[in-house]
């Protein structure tokens, strides 16, 4: 039988990920609920590790076959783009409820919070410090994401290399800083609905910094096997637009909710 295709679309063969996946996503909220109730994570530990082998797998299959099967075709890239889009835009919505708990919350500040903002006895991070050296890191990865962008499109591969190399580097590093500061905190979670606003939304931010970097990880070791070429690169244009989307959400984090909150 012929396996000559006449159409650009691409028909998925028969994959086993799907089907771990929903099981490893069961398994980890399962864990989760026990975990908050027994106090066992070796369920929670289980459900991340199948979930994690099927991310692995089932992402290897994909770059197969964008890149060594060339099924990613033309038609099939447009459908990947929107896909991208949206779900960014499902993001943004998504930070958008931990914005509006905010402004809800300290805009009008409740008798319990002693009527101010921050609650009375809170004392905030000082904007000026961690959080604006942050804030020029995540400024500077978004240049050289941009930089790895450019080269790829001009074809060159030591440039692109060099730009995603820093990129993947500037996001390791905005994430040790963050934990610093989690450990520094003067406040937690616990404290009022500031700590839950604040560390919901920066907790947030931060695990898609994790997200994005592992990403841009991934296209940098990519990019060094020559997966890339000048047309065909959405894997690494996906990775950039998150970077991005990951940049503009901290500004709007740091403004709000550092410098004006405070």
């Amino acid at each position: 039988m012929s396996t000559h295709s006449n159409h650009p679309y691409h028909l998925v063969d028969q994959s086993p990920w799907p089907l771990t996946g929903a099981i490893g996503a069961m398994v980890t909220v399962s864990g989760l609920i026990k975990w908050f109730h027994q106090f066992t994570p070796s369920l929670l530990y289980l459900g991340l590790l199948i979930t994690t082998l099927t991310m692995v797998q089932w992402w290897r299959d994909i770059t197969r076959e964008g890149t060594y099967q060339g099924l990613h075709t033309y038609i099939v890239t447009i459908g990947l783009r929107w896909g991208m889009i949206l779900f960014i835009v499902s993001e943004i919505f998504f930070f958008l409820s931990f914005f509006w708990a905010f402004f809800h919350s300290s805009l009008a500040p409740a008798v319990e919070l002693g009527t101010v903002w921050p609650p009375a006895g809170i004392s905030p991070f000082n904007p000026l410090q961690i959080p604006l050296l942050n804030t020029a890191i995540l400024l500077a990865s978004g240049v050289t994401v941009t930089w790895a962008h450019h080269s790829l499109m001009e074809s060159n591969h030591s440039q692109a290399l060099q730009g995603l190399f820093f990129t993947v580097i500037l996001g390791v590093y905005f994430t040790i800083l963050q934990a610093y500061e989690y450990m520094e905190a003067p406040f937690s979670i616990a404290d009022s609905v500031y700590g839950s606003s604040f560390f919901m939304a920066t907790g947030f931010h931060g695990f898609h910094v994790l997200i994005g970097t592992t990403f841009l990880a991934v296209c940098l070791m990519r990019h060094f096997k020559e997966h890339f070429s000048m047309e065909h690169h959405f894997g690494f244009e996906a990775a950039a637009w998150y970077w991005h989307f990951v940049d503009v959400v901290w500004l709007f984090l740091y403004i709000s909710i550092y410098w004006w909150g405070s």
